[in-house]
């Protein structure tokens, strides 16, 4: 992980200011609909990877098409949701970060090396960890075992997917708990925690590595708040393990 994203999240004052000020009761109406937002469109993946943690890959839902078209319209109504609340603010989703360039899409590569760089080194040290403290290595369900074989409808799903968390869990989380709280870490932290939740389907380990890897993104849009090139780096993994469920 390059240190340099640190001394960068203190030293901008844009990502450590709130942009307004705010009445206490702007507050709780932006944390309400924060909560809300998180609520509706990731609870239920929350209570879904919690219950497949502790039951096992079994309470995985069935892989189907209906499955697939079932979740790709969850994400797209989230992200009518979410324009909505922004919306009623006066603002767009390029407000939070989500503006097309090339230099973005250039940037999203550069993103994907160094996330995955500092993923299979967190996860080999976490791996280690668990051999140290344990005398095995973690077990984890596989991929295939809580999705299926690949289709195209999944595919449409995954295409859409990567927007839909970079959006909410990150753009706009951060966004707002940046503005809410004046501070930078508060926003890193939230994100990281509420994204490696609803990925604990993999077990606690992988999870955890997982989490290191959304640390990365996260520091990303604390230093330059900008959405596509997570975006891309996130749909490039999920790309890759559409393939690998072929």
């Amino acid at each position: 992980m390059s240190v340099s994203f640190f001394p960068a999240v203190h030293a901008s004052a844009e990502t450590v200011a709130p942009a307004v000020q705010l009445t206490s009761a702007e507050k709780r109406l932006r944390w309400f609909e924060l909560a809300l937002v998180l609520a509706l469109t990731i609870g239920g993946s929350i209570i879904s990877a919690v219950a497949i943690l502790k039951y096992g890959a079994s309470m995985a839902p069935p892989s189907s098409n209906l499955r697939w078209v079932t979740s790709s319209f969850h994400e797209i109504f989230g992200f009518i949701l979410l324009g909505y609340i922004l919306r009623r603010r006066g603002r767009r989703f390029k407000d939070i970060g989500l503006r097309w360039s090339w230099r973005d899409v250039a940037v999203g590569v550069a993103v994907i090396v160094v996330s995955y760089v500092v993923y299979t080194r967190g996860g080999r040290d976490l791996w280690l960890l668990h051999h140290a403290l344990f005398g095995t290595f973690p077990l984890a369900p596989r991929t295939r075992d809580l999705f299926g074989h690949g289709t195209y409808l999944m595919l449409l799903q995954m295409l859409i997917n990567p927007f839909y968390e970079e959006l909410i869990v990150r753009a706009y989380l951060m966004t707002e708990v940046i503005e809410l709280t004046g501070s930078t870490w508060p926003a890193v932290l939230l994100s990281v925690v509420v994204q490696t939740s609803y990925h604990l389907y993999y077990g606690w380990w992988t999870a955890l590595a997982l989490g290191i890897q959304f640390l990365v993104f996260s520091l990303y849009f604390a230093r330059w708040r900008r959405a596509l090139p997570l975006a891309i780096a996130h749909g490039f993994y999920d790309i890759r393990s559409f393939i690998h469920l072929l």
